[in-house]
């Protein structure tokens, strides 16, 4: 991929839209990058996303012109946790990291004509990968219990008591036994 195409979700291009609606028109810092992104954008849905893409909520490692890697959840909006977790897409590389495959570059043009590059080096955690993995460890659990019982009686003869019968043949003691 190059700065011209990403994947994204349905949900993280909806938020997009929103943002570039939002734009502070022509002087916005993001607008450009909001364009591009979104005109060049496979939109998938969530199911559908590689798990080594990032997406919103992802924990993700880039570097920044080939410094030491940094880690960040990327977020939606400023986010009121502590310092250094997050990384908001609201911010140019945050936005720049939305969309990335592992491996992949992003050129980042500042405000003062400055080129940085920005590399998604490891997606550590991506939500939607995670709960793909947690509906297919249930539907193997539940094709697994398919044709079995789901609870089964075992009758152990030393617990056995006789019931005590009347004279008259019954066994019920009546209401006084309540």
């Amino acid at each position: 991929m190059s700065n011209n195409s990403c994947i994204l979700t349905t949900k993280d291009f909806t938020i997009l839209e929103i943002m570039r609606d939002r734009c502070l028109g022509r002087d916005d810092p993001l607008a450009p990058l909001l364009r591009d992104k979104l005109e060049s954008a496979l939109v998938v849905f969530r199911d559908d996303v590689p798990p080594n893409v990032a997406t919103l909520s992802s924990r993700v490692a880039f570097s920044v012109d080939g410094r030491d890697p940094d880690t960040r959840v990327l977020s939606n909006g400023q986010a009121s946790s502590p310092v250094g977790l997050f990384l908001s897409i609201t911010t140019p590389r945050g936005l720049a990291l939305l969309g990335l495959a592992e491996g992949e570059a992003f050129r980042l043009r500042k405000r003062d004509g400055v080129e940085e590059r920005i590399v998604l080096e490891k997606v550590h955690y991506q939500p939607e990968a995670v709960k793909r993995e947690k509906e297919e460890a249930m539907d193997k659990r539940k094709s697994s219990m398919q044709g079995r019982p789901a609870l089964r009686l075992i009758h152990n003869a030393s617990f056995e008591r006789p019931v005590p019968v009347g004279a008259d043949g019954f066994d019920d003691p009546g209401p006084s036994a309540a």
